[in-house]
């Protein structure tokens, strides 16, 4: 096993200010600013197993692309087009952001179509996917349902329907995060995060956060009950899934063994974080994930992101020095895109 640590450095960037009015849109800067100084000094990269060089370069930088969100989400890699969509939650809105460094409003309101208030803190859309006939999909706190935009993704329009809103008559929590597999069966989390008062709201109808899939015939399975499961993917063959727990006190990610869709066996500890919650350099807890074309998950975490092997081992650590909630590949996977607080990040890959 070998360690290098190598920080990255920005010798020249094209920095993002992203001001949250209604009358203003995001403005390009030409600029380095002093929060790409603070993000630059932050960043590094841990080689933990040689194996990581795979996919990763020892010095690679970081990019500070935009900034100025409340939370940011749920990023997607649109190939048609080269533009990225990832959520605001707690600003109800969905970006876009495109190889010009230009980023818009793509929708508005994302994830809650009614009246916020403000114990209201996360309504927006969260994850978001394409189904098989390449139709935006999002995980929406606000309404709690799966949704689906009924618009094409150029002509986008805050028109909804609910692909699934509730299991066995009882209503969702706040669906966070999904995958499709190849058969168009979705795979979701639902954690309490997007109830105004989060395990202890009123409104809450289920007692447990669940781990689901839709089966392409439209029947719902609960897979698993977990205590805050959050960020889901699946392997390339399609015979393991990946779900992220954000829980202070057991902060873990589980790895099941899919049977078939819907069907899941096997549970096991995929690897345990929980010793480094709440310590310095250590911000945020297990979040999004995606897993490499060669097997290797990258999950959001303490500290940044993580690479693991499958079988969980660590390969390599990227410190962000922000809670980073969520990651996204590239259609050539040359580019990891990072949802990280306020900003959006990126990290070029082998």
């Amino acid at each position: 096993m070998k360690r290098n640590i190598a920080l990255g450095c920005l010798a020249a960037l094209f920095a993002m200010s992203c001001k949250q009015t209604a009358k203003k849109e995001p403005v390009k800067s030409e600029q380095p600013t002093e929060e790409v100084n603070d993000i630059t000094k932050a960043f590094g990269i841990e080689i933990l197993d040689e194996e990581a060089l795979k996919i990763i370069d020892s010095k690679a930088s970081i990019q500070l692309l935009a900034s100025g969100f409340e939370w940011s989400e749920g990023p997607l890699w649109i190939d048609d087009g080269e533009y990225l969509l990832f959520s605001d939650i707690p600003n109800n809105k969905v970006y876009k952001w495109d190889t010009k460094n230009d980023t818009i409003t793509y929708l508005n309101p994302s994830g809650y179509l009614g009246e916020t208030n403000e114990d209201f803190k996360e309504p927006g859309s969260n994850g978001l996917v394409l189904d098989s006939e390449g139709r935006l999909v999002l995980m929406q706190h606000g309404e709690r349902r799966v949704g689906r935009m009924v618009a094409p993704l150029d002509q986008p329009k805050p028109v909804y329907e609910a692909l699934v809103d509730n299991y066995q008559g009882k209503r969702f929590n706040s669906p966070n995060d999904g995958f499709f597999d190849s058969q168009g069966n979705l795979y979701f989390t639902d954690p309490p995060y997007g109830l105004p008062k989060g395990m202890e709201d009123p409104e809450k109808e289920l007692d447990f956060q669940g781990v689901y899939c839709l089966k392409n015939t439209g029947e719902l399975v609960l897979l698993d009950k977990l205590t805050r499961p959050n960020g889901i993917c699946l392997s390339p063959k399609e015979d393991k899934l990946y779900v992220a727990v954000s829980d202070a006190k057991h902060a873990v990610w589980y790895q099941y063994d899919v049977v078939e869709p819907g069907k899941v066996e096997h549970k096991t500890l995929f690897h345990d974080a929980t010793h480094l919650m709440g310590k310095e350099g250590q911000q945020g807890a297990p979040d999004g994930l995606k897993v490499h074309s060669l097997g290797y998950v990258l999950a959001t975490g303490p500290g940044g992101l993580w690479i693991f092997d499958d079988s969980g081992k660590t390969l390599a650590r990227i410190y962000t020095g922000q809670r980073t909630s969520n990651c996204a590949l590239s259609t050539d996977e040359k580019q990891l895109f990072l949802t990280a607080d306020d900003h959006l990040l990126k990290v070029d890959l082998k």
